[in-house]
């Protein structure tokens, strides 16, 4: 590991232009096994929910046997034609503009989203490199916003935020702070972190059923406030909420125009751009509303 460490150190100094170029090439990677993930892991979910019904509730039922389906098997493939999607066709954004956004064999058009995840992954990649360099705290971070990625992405399509990525998110946040008294706080404010990050918005809920009779969000949401509560801290926790609620009244009330009222839309998508800005600039949110406190 030291090793590893002191080749991006070096890398930075001497050579900067490769080492940002090899970040972005792996951010671009990432971002297509995130396509993956994205697409894949509801399916798996939705699987392993209806095996466990019948299991539970018809246990006498037949289960059919099904072709093993995860993360890694089976290849992709086109849903259209099923033709097999080769190496050469699954390099991240340079396979789609080579094959002009369509499938090889029967030219069924792939959908924008898949170079857009890859594309937005390697910027912020990028961006997670030139802010924290050649540091613990850079590869700590990268972690984090590939799984917001892949939360974001889950969210927006299905409404659910999966146990299967914030759970383990949640704890990779509470060990990182033990690393060195806490890459970004001590171990005791990530801990606060997390249990308020879960309490807070809990209550809002409850508060808000009780009122309104109907629910404004999911415990889903509940569980990736306390993962960023335990990423960056307690006190961190009101600017994102705030700056979480503020974005999703704004883009969320834009797409309430054009769809009906009674159907939800996805939170996850604006509590991880919320605590990415917190990430980059809370220190500083946290200080301008304290000063906008004390001139009260």
């Amino acid at each position: 590991m030291y090793y590893i460490e002191t080749l991006f150190v070096n890398m930075h100094k001497e050579m900067p232009f490769i080492f940002y170029a090899y970040f972005t090439i792996i951010g671009l990677a990432i971002g297509s096994f995130l396509n993956v993930v994205i697409y894949r892991l509801p399916i798996m979910l939705e699987r392993a929910f209806k095996d466990e019904y019948d299991e539970y509730f018809h246990p006498e039922k037949e289960r059919p046997i099904r072709p093993v389906f995860n993360l890694i098997t089976p290849r992709s493939r086109c849903p259209n034609c099923g033709h097999m999607i080769t190496a050469i066709e699954n390099i991240p954004i340079l396979s789609f503009l080579f094959l002009g956004g369509k499938c090889k064999k029967c030219k069924t058009k792939i959908s924008i989203r898949y170079p857009l995840v890859e594309l937005f992954t390697g910027i912020m990649t990028l961006a997670v490199s030139y802010i924290y360099g050649p540091t613990i705290q850079m590869l700590a971070v990268l972690i984090l916003v590939w799984g917001l990625i892949a939360i974001s992405g889950i969210d927006f399509d299905k409404q659910i935020i999966p146990d299967e990525i914030v759970l383990p998110l949640l704890w990779v946040g509470i060990l990182a702070n033990t690393y060195s008294h806490g890459i970004f706080v001590d171990l005791e404010t990530s801990v606060y972190g997390a249990v308020f990050g879960y309490m807070i918005p809990w209550l809002i809920y409850w508060i808000y059923k009780v009122i309104r009779h109907k629910e404004g969000m999911g415990y889903g949401d509940f569980k990736l406030y306390a993962c960023l509560g335990a990423w960056l801290g307690v006190y961190m926790l009101p600017a994102i909420i705030f700056i979480s609620c503020v974005l999703g009244a704004i883009f969320g009330g834009i797409l309430l125009l054009n769809r009906k009222k009674d159907i939800p839309f996805s939170f996850g998508p604006y509590i991880s751009i919320a605590g990415f800005i917190v990430l980059v600039w809370g220190e500083r949110i946290n200080a301008l509303y304290l000063t906008m406190l004390y001139n009260i």
